[in-house]
């Protein structure tokens, strides 16, 4: 133990920044300030649910002509699924959670404002026990789906 001074005194190295901090808007502008070179890109929809989620040309779709729009849910299919929720004594919230949605989708829905998904008006058919597409609405589900007779 002869060989510790109480005197001395030891500097530690700094930490290198971890890759959040090298992003971080501080790094970025000293960086700037400084004249290092500052690469940026911006990911589309990162972090996004892409089940559901529509692309740019969507959108700009539906901004086009009405040659080329977007066929929306029907009003009687809306009114159907209001009127078999509330038979069952579902609220919009209720519903969305017994299928896995999002409460505004089944707004959605309802008021006509959705494209269809032939995902979500098969949770919305069976939660519900109604024929919501072809030519039987408003039918009951037959029992084992499918298409089996």
């Amino acid at each position: 133990m002869a060989e510790s001074d109480w005197d001395s005194v030891t500097y530690l190295r700094k930490k290198t920044p971890r890759a959040a901090e090298l992003r971080s808007k501080q790094a970025v502008a000293q960086a700037q300030r400084h004249g290092g070179a500052v690469e940026t890109t911006q990911k589309y929809g990162a972090g996004a649910n892409k089940q559901h989620s529509s692309s740019k040309d969507t959108a700009k779709l539906d901004r086009e002509t009405e040659e080329l729009h977007h066929e929306k849910v029907s009003l009687d299919v809306g009114k159907l699924i209001q009127q078999m929720r509330m038979e069952k004594k579902l609220t919009q919230k209720d519903l969305a959670t017994k299928i896995n949605e999002k409460p505004q989708v089944i707004m959605d829905y309802e008021s006509g404002k959705a494209i269809p998904n032939n995902q979500v008006m098969s949770k919305i058919e069976r939660a519900l026990g109604v024929k919501l597409r072809g030519k039987d609405k408003g039918k009951p589900l037959a029992p084992g789906g499918k298409g089996k007779k």
